[in-house]
């Protein structure tokens, strides 16, 4: 008989996310007429705006004409795509990040799981904890997460760096040697950011030790304060040693219709076995071009549409909307004597659970009291435990109506 890959055996539980979703549906069944909010996952509910609409229409009527019609695209993206993005991403910032260096694709998810295939199995890897599961569970299948350890709520091999109001949500730099670093700003699911001097904290130590730093910045869009940089690229020589990982879901409204990019600079090196130096670029370019045959043309137009002066009129009319549902969660939480963060770069509120409360009892106590569904802390780790995330991706009324039945728990 075949053998599987054992490192799936390591992985614990069922995928946070598939764990909710099977509480919820157990609760609609014994309550059919139950009035659930979703405040839990976070997709958006705002439709695609009027000029991404017209740009995957117009690109749709090419696709009904031999003389415009497109097959296989460029793997790494279309030049219109990738041109605008450098321009007003990172150019409009000073960030020196050409065409050349992004890979459009189909969800910073998968990429930022799939980067994991161009380490070696012996790389030690350093994340924050709280953490996004995508980050350990993709290291865990390959391999490179050791045992896990019940009683700590953690993998071996993994360096976890505390993530929490006690350290101002600033997590230290390693002590120990590692690798490969994932950070996220602003971060998912604490929903702070880090602002200029803490972010290039962190390049000034990878350039000092060798490390690369894996930079999840899906959320940029939300940045409302002006020490927060929108790209790890602002920080000097950032450039040497980051991958950065961008998605239009949560910016455009993107998630059921699939696109991202990812920016791998020429300038970042790794080394193989023999120590020969070796351009990650060129690594992700051969992997993209084995294992991805490019996103659709009639999605890349839709997406290129962000970038005109109508689409930006439109995504900061959207942006805008869903930041003042996170205003309402945080005053109806303050009014409650429940104390929250994020919510002001970030569509997501990070609470400390009432009384010490475990987060998966909190779960419970919000479905059943409240019909209202969030997301436990401590599926995003141990350091997680105690907090508990509600996200702004819903529509005001119901976001209004979820807070006013929050003001209604029974808390002792």
């Amino acid at each position: 008989m075949f053998e599987v890959n054992s490192n799936y055996g390591e992985l614990q539980g069922s995928y946070l996310f598939s764990e909710i979703a099977s509480r919820v549906a157990a609760y609609e069944q014994a309550h059919p007429d139950a009035d659930i909010i979703r405040l839990g996952i976070g997709d958006v509910t705002e439709p695609l705006m009027p000029a991404v609409i017209e740009a995957i229409k117009k690109a749709t009527d090419e696709m009904a004409s031999r003389d415009t019609f497109r097959g296989y695209g460029p793997e790494q993206g279309y030049a219109f795509l990738r041109d605008a993005i450098a321009e007003h991403d990172y150019k409009a910032l000073g960030a020196d990040i050409s065409a050349d260096d992004i890979f459009v694709s189909d969800g910073a998810k998968c990429d930022t799981g799939n980067i994991q295939e161009l380490l070696s199995p012996s790389s030690r890897v350093a994340v924050t904890d709280p953490v996004y599961p995508v980050y350990v569970d993709t290291n865990v299948m390959a391999g490179r997460a050791g045992s896990y350890n019940k009683e700590a709520g953690q993998y071996k091999q993994i360096v976890y760096l505390p993530c929490t109001a006690e350290n101002g949500f600033d997590p230290a730099l390693p002590k120990e040697k590692v690798d490969v670093v994932y950070l996220c700003s602003p971060n998912n699911p604490t929903g702070t950011a880090l602002n200029q001097l803490q972010l290039q904290k962190w390049v000034d130590w990878a350039r000092d030790t060798g490390a690369l730093i894996l930079f999840d910045a899906a959320y940029e869009r939300f940045i409302t304060q002006p020490d927060i940089p929108h790209t790890i690229y602002q920080c000097s020589g950032a450039e040497t040693c980051a991958i950065e990982f961008r998605s239009f879901s949560k910016t455009a409204g993107f998630t059921g219709t699939r696109c991202a990019y990812t920016v791998v600079p020429k300038t970042v090196f790794g080394q193989d076995a023999s120590g020969t130096k070796v351009s990650m670029h060129d690594l992700w370019l051969r992997r993209q071009t084995t294992k991805f045959n490019g996103v659709s043309y009639i999605v890349q137009c839709g997406a290129a549409a962000v970038y005109t002066p109508q689409g930006e009129a439109e995504v900061t009319e959207v942006i805008d909307r869903y930041l003042k549902n996170a205003r309402i969660i945080l005053d109806g939480l303050a009014k409650i004597g429940i104390k929250a963060y994020g919510g002001v770069n970030s569509p997501y509120v990070w609470l400390q659970t009432p009384n010490g409360m475990p987060s998966w009892d909190f779960f419970d106590l919000l479905l059943n009291q409240a019909q209202v569904v969030g997301t436990p802390g401590a599926g995003f780790g141990s350091a997680g435990e105690g907090y508990f995330r509600l996200t702004a991706f819903n529509t005001r009324e119901n976001t209004e109506r979820a807070v006013a039945r929050l003001g209604n728990l029974s808390l002792t």
